[in-house]
């Protein structure tokens, strides 16, 4: 019997420190908070926050300890801080680790700016650990190519949804992107101005856009300056529950991203038996086919313009059902637990 135990330790600048034990959804949760720092000195606001962190970690893992027993293994999500954890955890106990990245900073060049000591503390604690996880194969072949690993296994993440009955397929022309509004990498202009081309041939295509950030107000602008108002809705942030709800009433999703270590919108909208036009970003390259959707150049408005035509022109080619099929074998709760303990047990095996 597979037995996990999940350590979540949380920074808070409004509340004091704080350790509870919980079950959810079957699983042993053990949440550390600490009192986070707002110091306007970053020097001072980063090591207060180290400390904090550390703290707060071994108030939990001491928690783990009496109430669960020492673990077989520890599953690592996203570096530096828990790795840092999980490296300490085997040098004591000799407990190996494996990392899981889904982390766009490889791809889009935060890694590469960051210091040489930074570097170098990521190398050390890809290179111990028993095995690395990331979310796509796009990301996985830049962890390599970065030095931070030789090897890797491709486990997606989850996609919310599938477990609801397939919604009616939506009338053709009307399109939806799920964003946060920062152009500069997701790029939702490129998406109002491809509209703005199919309206012009008499197309009847219309656009809701779910999501908030700092360039909302000039995405409207340009709404408006293109007379495209009463095309496109904006619907502000929404739980993802809400999000789900509306994808369920329109035809398309349009991913116009920059750099996309997964898109789980994709999958979202894959798993609600919707077409998808992405482009080619990272990863959607790893679920985007002929038979799901178009996946188009980054940046090029008139390829989106055209898919976006296209989709509609072909509206009968795309079955919900196949659809949702092309994502449910490798991204249901099923799916991906199964990933996850076939690479627990190898590591196991291994060890390092």
């Amino acid at each position: 019997c597979t037995k996990v135990t999940v350590l979540l330790v949380e920074a808070d600048p409004e509340a004091p420190a704080h350790l509870e034990h919980v079950e959810a959804d079957g699983l042993q949760v053990i949440r550390s908070r600490y009192h986070a720092s707002r110091s306007p000195l970053t020097p001072w606001r980063k090591v207060a926050n180290l400390i904090g962190y550390w703290r707060a970690a071994m108030a939990g893992w001491r928690m783990v300890l009496s109430r669960r027993g020492l673990p077989a293994l520890v599953h690592v999500h996203i570096l530096v801080r828990p790795a840092l954890i999980a490296r300490w955890i085997k040098d004591r106990y000799g407990i190996p680790y494996i990392l899981s990245e889904q982390s766009s900073q490889y791809l889009d060049g935060t890694y590469q700016r960051r210091g040489p000591l930074f570097h170098w503390v990521n190398r050390k604690l890809f290179a111990d650990a028993a095995g690395t996880t990331a979310v796509s194969a796009w990301l996985g072949d830049r962890l390599v190519e970065l030095g931070l690993c030789t090897s890797y296994d491709v486990v997606p993440n989850v996609i919310p949804g599938m477990e609801r009955p397939l919604p009616p397929q939506g009338a053709p022309g009307q399109f939806m992107v799920v964003a946060d509004l920062v152009d500069r990498t997701k790029n939702v202009s490129g998406v109002i101005r491809a509209l703005a081309q199919v309206v012009a041939n008499g197309v009847n295509a219309r656009l809701t856009i779910i999501g908030d950030g700092p360039d909302r107000a000039m995405l409207t602008g340009l709404a408006e300056e293109l007379d495209l108002a009463d095309r496109i809705t904006f619907l502000g942030r929404l739980p993802n529950t809400g999000v789900i709800d509306h994808m369920a009433h329109t035809w398309a999703v349009v991913i116009n991203s920059r750099v996309e270590t997964f898109s789980v919108v994709t999958g979202e909208a894959l798993a609600q038996g919707k077409p998808v036009i992405a482009t080619r970003c990272g990863g959607p390259q790893g679920f985007v086919t002929e038979e799901n959707g178009i996946l188009i150049p980054v940046g090029d408005t008139d390829a989106l313009a055209a898919a976006m035509y296209t989709l509609m022109e072909q509206a009968t080619k795309y079955d919900p059902e196949r659809i949702r099929a092309s994502v449910n074998a490798r991204s249901s709760p099923e799916a991906v637990g199964q990933a996850f303990l076939r690479i627990h047990r190898r590591s196991l095996d291994t060890g390092k």
